[in-house]
């Protein structure tokens, strides 16, 4: 049995590290039963880690307090001896902490995402859910988990012809290393987490989409992300709607935050008519992070294809290649909870600033921030096998009280700009939305203006109505 023996600072790390879908920690007193439900939920979910002789916040306030470990190693093996009864066996790594001037031996257990469903010694099936092991108790859901644990992930797949020097000494390794806890040795680290084969060393596709200075050579798939900015709002745009395009490719927390700084300088050149005035389209920074963070950590890496970034006059749209994984769909996107790529999502939730730190509340906070701006719901559609979701930039206000909010502030306005305002694309159905406030005698069209300059103004009831926006 590996016993180790860490820092201060990295005990204190255990210690006040925050519960969540990857990490939980139990005092020494914990029951068997208990560490079955937890390691039974780790492996029916993403994996995860969990330590026993680390009270929880609730049971000990004084973080200094909580490493209170057990004397003998002999007291550890109940532990052991609880999970190891589990049927199936899970698939899990385990080594004893010790820290000078803490008391005790405290036990880190690695807990992999199985292909089975497992379930305790009572036969009660659990399952991870953020920052609790919840119990799965409908049979028709514990069918679909079974059905979905049953599918390969690409993320697995060994690279046979690929050094694991290139993984191990990689500086994208070090430097998410330096920031991780307890210090671990980069060759010891990738074996614990399964990125690369135990017995050959062979690194796993998921090694390199993490670590890998160019995944993209190595890998025999496509799998970078294209930016592409089309200054057009039509839905099939033409090559002259092309402005510019942008290849982001890198270690996948690279990815991210590249492809955000670059998604932000394709949006500067992005205007549209606001009550305001002529602005730079806006959406809210939450929902472009957390659709563009989705679509990279959960895509098929197996469809040689690369994440796309489409970002319209109207609208921003992020396809990722693959289906919806496991049991999600459409429909319950934002209940379920199911990775394709448990490794890839469990190790970038491990940096410091993680990119997916709120899992499984990332497309949650799309729809919700999109409202906070009075922006439309996120469009959310499978199209030819990819996962599309689109940004709209639609304001859910009605046409007609956009219009005349514009005009508290402008004396007249055109159909382009309504358009803008509205979000709504064909000129006839503004043209409607026109002739209702025409006919309730809110607006006149300025004489002598035909044709493209044609324009509209505010009557003396137009000005009454519109009062309430000032």
């Amino acid at each position: 049995m590996h016993t180790r023996t860490i820092s201060v600072e990295e005990a204190l790390d255990l210690s006040i590290r925050e519960e969540s879908h990857f990490y939980d920690r139990k005092a020494s007193a914990v029951s068997g039963k208990k560490v079955q439900k937890i390691g039974v939920a780790f492996a029916n979910a993403d994996g995860g880690e969990f330590v026993i002789g680390i009270a929880d916040d609730e049971d000990e306030r004084n973080s200094d307090q909580r490493w209170k470990g057990s004397e003998k190693i002999e007291d550890l093996n109940n532990h052991l001896q609880a999970l190891f009864e589990l049927k199936p066996s899970l698939d899990l790594r385990y080594e004893i902490l010790k820290c000078e001037g803490k008391p005790g031996l405290v036990l880190r257990v690695l807990i992999e995402k199985s292909s089975d469903v497992h379930q305790t010694a009572d036969g009660t099936v659990y399952q991870r859910y953020g920052a609790q092991s919840l119990p799965i108790k409908d049979p028709q859901k514990i069918s679909e988990l079974a059905f979905a644990k049953g599918a390969s992930t690409f993320e697995d797949q060994l690279l046979k012809e690929i050094p694991a020097e290139q993984i191990a000494d990689s500086a994208e390794l070090a430097k998410f290393l330096s920031e991780y806890s307890p210090k671990t040795d980069p060759l010891e680290f990738c074996i614990n987490q399964n990125l690369l084969d135990f017995k050959t060393w062979e690194p796993r596709v998921a090694s390199a989409l993490l670590f890998h200075p160019c995944p993209s050579a190595v890998i025999p798939r496509k799998c970078a992300l294209k930016i592409t900015r089309y200054e057009t709002k039509e839905d099939d745009p033409e090559r002259e709607h092309l402005a510019e395009q942008v290849t982001v490719e890198g270690p996948l927390y690279q990815v991210i935050y590249a492809a955000i700084e670059a998604i932000k300088t394709a949006m500067s050149s992005v205007s549209i008519w606001t009550a305001d005035g002529l602005k730079n389209a806006e959406y809210p920074p939450e929902a472009i992070w957390e659709v563009l963070v989705n679509a990279v950590i959960h895509r098929d890496y197996s469809i040689s294809d690369d994440t796309q970034v489409l970002i319209y006059d109207n609208r921003i749209e992020v396809l990722s290649p693959g289906r919806l994984p496991g049991y999600v769909t459409v429909d319950n996107i934002l209940d379920a909870r199911f990775s394709r790529n448990p490794k890839i999502v469990r190790t970038l939730n491990r940096y410091k600033n993680a990119p997916n730190k709120d899992l499984g509340e990332g497309l949650n906070t799309a729809f919700q921030k999109m409202k906070d701006w009075g922006l439309k719901n996120p469009e959310i559609s499978e199209v030819r096998g990819y996962v599309k979701v689109v940004l709209p930039h639609t304001p859910l206000a009605k046409p007609t009280e956009l219009i005349l909010n514009f005009l508290t502030n402008h004396e007249s306005i055109t159909n382009r700009q309504a358009r803008d305002l509205t979000g709504i694309k064909s000129e006839n159905l503004v043209k409607i939305e026109f002739y209702k406030l025409r006919d309730e005698g809110l607006l006149e069209r300025i004489p002598g203006l035909e044709g493209p300059k044609s324009a509209w103004r505010l009557t003396k009831s137009g000005f009454e109505a519109a009062a309430r926006f000032r």
